[in-house]
């Protein structure tokens, strides 16, 4: 009697493992992009983004256009590193505000002295 319940196991096992041998296992596969592996560097950038953002003129001009201080906190929080890292780019290579404004009043002054010169408006009067 012993052998049968021994032959019984060992068929029982034989025929789990068959039946195991068909199931193969799932790998999932896909694309890692590099900046996942990369060391995440968004206290740095919260470090860039507060410190243009913190200025008192900068908080001024959000309060003019009726934006919340804590909003904006709020929205940078909300930012994915990606967005952060691009926003913290941007601040570095924004040019000064006058930059702007220069260049503006040359192209408004070379339209003027070509419209002058077709003979469409009369600016500078010829006495």
């Amino acid at each position: 009697m012993s052998i049968s319940i021994t032959r019984l196991a060992a068929v029982c096992t034989l025929s789990l493992s068959l039946v195991n041998l068909g199931a193969a296992g799932f790998a999932h596969a896909g694309v890692i992009a590099t900046e996942s592996l990369l060391p995440s560097a968004r206290a740095e950038d919260l470090a860039t983004v507060h410190a243009a953002l913190d200025r008192s003129d900068v908080r001024q001009q959000f309060e003019k256009m009726g934006v919340a201080p804590d909003a904006v906190d709020a929205r940078i929080a909300n930012l994915t590193d990606q967005e952060l890292h691009r926003l913290a780019q941007d601040l570095g290579h924004a040019p000064a505000a006058g930059d702007g404004l220069l260049a503006v009043l040359g192209i408004v002054f070379v339209v003027l002295i070509v419209l002058e010169l077709t003979g469409v408006i009369d600016i500078f009067k010829k006495t």
